[in-house]
């Protein structure tokens, strides 16, 4: 079946709108076509369910290039599933699921290898800490290494030295198993992203404080830890860190202000009378990106409301309805925003599904005209939501 059967709009015919128009002979035949149809589509659930769990069981018996076969097969049954059962929240629950399992088992193959090498183990507790979607809970079909390290103070520069080089086969073990580089440089290779509770505690100051030169780079680094995430090591440690940045985006209004600003006006594929707004010329015609003009601004205006409210949550979804609960959001706008994830979620994890089969080059960009009116309509509906949550941050933070 083509990607585009499955594409349909989410409102469905009541069956007995169906059924009036047949004869009554043919009823029973229909109605056992669909449980036919139910069947097929339960006991391959089913299926994919039995084989999830033994590929998952698999992993901590297995290490090195083998982790990235089962992280494919595993990454195969999400995206053949979604197509028959295109849960959105299903999806990110259980590509985190296994992802965080594989990134436990890359870790301790990194450490046993280090042992076996002769590195001298520091005597600090130390835990990755992951950010950007896998931070939020929100992995989908592609993804990439958006990872910290933190250890614990007392080491010293050995273990300094220690931790530069565990990043060092960290990262390239994660590789290896499947998780693509950070283009970013999201990683604890770079100096950045790696270090002790101490000396990260040090690197806040300073950006919160305005005493770096590259501001703009520094306060984007701000929000990507916004959306940080225990993976695997010492959970306390990481609780420690993970709540100091909390405090600091919030004891720092500037900072925070500055990071409002940025949301606010950040663009969205809207353009005359609310019209989505696609490129008239070149490669992408017809298209608009999908990420950076409709789901980015969602997720980005959300996650500062939720910072300045102190709501600790990192999932956009929960963020929405704790700010709901809170008082921030109406009951219908939660739900205008909890409808606009899902949809641009959806499209987005179709993208990529038509990207990984070679349907089209990249994992970004939608044309709106190959999808029916509704889900046009659902899309533009969705966008007209984000503006209006970022009029709402653009009034609350006073910004001109």
């Amino acid at each position: 079946m083509s990607l585009a059967a499955y594409n349909t709009p989410t409102e469905l015919p009541d069956l007995t709108d169906i059924t009036r128009y047949c004869r009554f002979e043919d009823i029973e035949a229909f109605l056992q076509m669909i449980l036919e149809t139910v069947e097929n589509d339960n006991n391959r659930i089913v299926e994919w369910r039995c084989k999830k769990e033994q590929l998952v069981a698999s992993i901590q018996q297995t290490e090195g290039p083998p982790l990235k076969t089962i992280h494919e097969n595993l990454n195969q049954l999400e995206m053949e599933r979604f197509l028959v059962v295109p849960s959105v929240i299903g999806l990110h629950r259980s590509c985190t699921e296994y992802r965080d399992l594989l990134s436990s088992r890359v870790m301790d193959t990194v450490i046993s290898g280090m042992d076996s090498a002769g590195f001298v183990r520091p005597p600090v507790p130390f835990a990755l800490i992951s950010m950007g979607s896998d931070g939020r809970e929100e992995q989908t079909l592609i993804t990439d290494q958006d990872n910290l390290l933190v250890y614990g103070d007392g080491g010293g520069e050995e273990a300094d030295g220690y931790f530069i080089e565990f990043a060092a086969r960290l990262v390239d073990s994660l590789e290896e198993a499947g998780f693509k580089r950070c283009t970013g440089g999201i990683m604890p290779i770079n100096q950045t992203w790696r270090g002790s509770y101490s000396q990260w505690r040090k690197r806040l100051f300073s950006i919160v404080r305005y005493e770096v030169e590259d501001l703009g780079k520094n306060t984007m680094d701000l929000i990507v830890l916004s959306d940080a995430r225990y993976v695997v090591g010492d959970q306390g440690l990481a609780a420690e860190l993970i709540e100091m940045i909390r405090d600091m985006e919030r004891d720092y209004f500037q900072v925070l202000w500055g990071m409002a600003k940025a949301a606010t006006e950040m663009k969205l594929a809207l353009g005359f009378m609310k019209r989505i707004w696609t490129e008239g010329t070149g490669e992408h015609k017809d298209e608009f990106n999908l990420k950076l003009l409709a789901w980015a601004p969602l997720v980005m205006n959300v996650r500062i409301l939720a910072i300045s409210q102190s709501i600790p949550a990192t999932s956009t979804l929960e963020r929405i309805s704790l700010l709901e609960a809170e008082g921030s959001f109406s009951s219908s706008f939660a739900g205008d925003l909890i409808d606009a994830y899902h949809i641009l979620t959806k499209q987005r994890i179709l993208i990529q599904i038509k990207a990984l089969k070679g349907i089209q080059n990249d994992s970004y960009y939608l044309n709106p005209y190959q999808l029916t009116t509704a889900e046009r309509e659902q899309i533009r509906h969705a966008m007209m939501k984000i503006e209006e949550l970022q009029k709402i941050i653009h009034a609350n933070f006073h910004i001109v």
